[in-house]
């Protein structure tokens, strides 16, 4: 049974038969194309900004190891028996306040990231100046064995205004 149309509508038929398959050339074909090519372009991109922070943190490991290398140097010039404990004691009788320790409590701690053993010591100074609390401060801190104040706390002593005690803890990496 064949269907007589005429030119106009033989016309329609094959232009909405042309359209049809467009329209699914296109839903079945491009689109997916078009989407796979996207979403390439997307992760090329989150892998070129992953590369680029990996080569900005292997910079920064490569300035840390060679700040560790340092380090280990400043460290092999310190004597070989320094503690910690001695070395602070040292100093506060160099700075005229030994007599003001009320306690010293050494400890020590491992890195638990790297094999890093910390010497720490807690320790009490009772009734000293301003002064001498800076003047000892210093000596620590511009000392050739890199040794660190992690805390220090100042109080005022209520019965004489003058004086001040102080706890510090002070650290190092352990010889």
């Amino acid at each position: 049974m064949a269907v007589r149309m005429n030119k106009r509508e033989q016309l329609s038929v094959i232009g909405a038969s042309v359209l049809v398959v467009c329209f699914l050339l296109f839903q079945f074909a491009i689109s997916p194309f078009l989407e796979k090519k996207e979403l390439l372009e997307r992760q090329l991109e989150l892998k070129m900004t992953i590369f680029a922070d990996m080569i900005h943190l292997a910079s920064e490991y490569e300035s840390i190891l060679a700040n560790n290398k340092n380090l280990k140097k400043i460290y092999s010039k310190r004597d070989k028996n320094f503690t910690l404990f001695a070395f602070l004691e040292q100093l506060a009788g160099s700075a005229g306040i030994k007599d003001s320790i009320a306690y010293m409590k050494p400890s020590t701690t491992a890195d638990k990231y790297s094999d890093i053993e910390f010497s720490q010591v807690e320790m009490k100074l009772k009734k000293i100046k301003f002064s001498q609390l800076v003047s000892y401060l210093h000596m620590v801190e511009t000392s050739n064995n890199v040794v660190f104040v992690k805390r220090l706390g100042i109080t005022r002593d209520d019965k004489d205004k003058k004086s001040i005690s102080a706890v510090l803890h002070v650290e190092t990496v352990k010889s």
